[in-house]
């Protein structure tokens, strides 16, 4: 049996699937600490977990950040990012790394396990290895591997071949690292100074590539290819969710085939404005020969307007296992888990989704050809209807949909991340 401990930044999309991991090392008779919110302390001890609170200081509601940071409403752009890296990134850094420190003092700890926000683990990571144990990024945003070939991770920007695009990504970076995100480096910087007595080592958001081990869920087929790609960096496929067993609602067997079937949704965050794209499909769909199905993602029926069309059918939540080998075509903002899961049924996508790193979900979406990138948060129904019409048009989509969600059904990801598990803590055993 190995002990592991868990690092979460405390925001829903991080924590669940992290849970999921969780809950594959407890069945396999593994001790797991999270170390998450207190806002989670159930889920977490419902997957089996050992709940470990972030101290106060490291609290920070990044699902409800507006309202945690009244200055951070109404910022866009550079300066929107910048709060974001230094508010409710770095800042809770110290205390994260405090958090961390206490749970190796009280215990020996196999390995750490942690999502690539977490910076308590960024700073960690700068003590030398013989002084802590390893640290395991486990990739559930997009990769966001430092490369030559690639743009830096949050512009959303697909790859060009060649010197040129080599060229233009360098630029890219020294905008970046230096214009935009220069003083939040130096407050990095200077934290890691603080906490550990060594600077970082490179840029603040490329931490995670110069991890003991970085286990990336997805397949390279959704990825962009990498000349210089980190040793340390392992596909493992995306995590499946379990299966679900739900009441179906009483419309459900109105999916039999007759039409092609669309399914939209705005994921289970994302979905208090239902007018940036939800509202906008149902209009662009109204009256066309497909049935389409809307998720609200939790949020009440009613929540929608009350005379939908004729080929509108909405539940709050829909089972993906079950729904998902019916869809033809996906409508979603860009949640890289239910993007996966879509892929893994071969299923195309229309994506619209610009903010967080749904901006580089969108972007591979676009890049593989598994569907169309509207490249925009809020989308007119024309263009949605658009999109759509050429998704079931052209084949080229789901074959290439097909293409990715073959590589995802070969991969299993919960077993990948064990077995490097276990290979890596015994080397690091005989090492230290």
């Amino acid at each position: 049996m190995s002990t592991y401990v868990i690092t979460c930044t405390p925001a829903h999309g991080h924590v669940l699937p992290l849970l999921q991991i969780a809950r594959h090392l407890v069945d396999r008779g593994d001790e797991v600490r999270f170390l998450t919110s207190p806002r989670y302390a159930e889920r977490v001890e419902a997957s089996g977990a050992q709940f470990v609170p972030l101290p106060a200081d490291a609290d920070v509601d990044l699902d409800h950040a507006d309202a945690a940071f009244p200055d951070r409403a109404g910022l866009t752009g550079p300066a929107a990012l910048r709060f974001d890296m230094s508010n409710l990134f770095i800042r809770p850094g110290a205390a994260q790394l405090e958090a961390v420190r206490a749970e190796l003092a009280d215990r020996h700890i196999d390995a750490i396990l942690s999502e690539p926000l977490f910076v308590g683990c960024a700073l960690l990571q700068r003590v030398p290895t013989n002084e802590r144990p390893p640290i395991v990024v486990l990739g559930i945003f997009p990769l966001g591997a430092r490369s030559r070939d690639t743009a830096p991770f949050g512009l959303g920007v697909t790859p060009l071949s060649g010197p040129v695009g080599r060229l233009r990504n360098a630029v890219l970076r020294t905008v970046a690292e230096r214009v935009i995100f220069g003083s939040v480096q130096k407050e990095a910087d200077a934290l890691a100074r603080r906490t550990t007595g060594r600077a970082l080592g490179g840029f603040v958001l490329d931490w995670a590539g110069l991890a003991d081990a970085y286990v990336q869920f997805t397949v390279p087929e959704f990825e962009y290819p990498r000349s210089d790609l980190p040793a340390s960096v392992r596909f493992a496929g995306p995590l499946t969710p379990a299966a679900s067993d739900p009441a179906l609602p009483e419309w459900w067997s109105d999916l039999d085939g007759s039409r092609p079937v669309v399914h939209v949704t705005q994921g289970t965050i994302a979905n208090a404005d239902v007018s940036q794209l939800v509202e906008p499909t149902i209009a662009a769909l109204a009256g066309s020969d497909v049935l389409l199905v809307v998720s609200t993602g939790g949020r009440p029926v009613d929540s929608l307007p009350a005379d939908l069309p004729a080929n509108v059918r909405v539940s709050p939540y829909l089972p993906y296992d079950r729904l998902l080998p019916l869809t033809d075509v996906l409508v979603t903002n860009g949640g890289y888990g239910g993007v996966q899961q879509a892929l893994a049924h071969g299923v195309p996508i229309v994506v619209a989704g610009q903010t967080e790193d749904k901006v580089e979900v969108s972007a591979r979406v676009g890049w593989s050809g598994a569907g169309i990138n509207l490249r925009a948060t809020t989308v007119p129904p024309e263009r949605v209807r658009r999109a759509v019409e050429e998704v079931l048009r052209d084949g080229r989509y789901r074959g290439n949909a097909e293409r990715i969600g073959a590589a995802m059904r070969r991969a299993d990801a919960k077993t990948a991340l064990t077995s490097l598990l276990d290979e890596l803590t015994q080397g690091w055993a005989r090492v230290s």
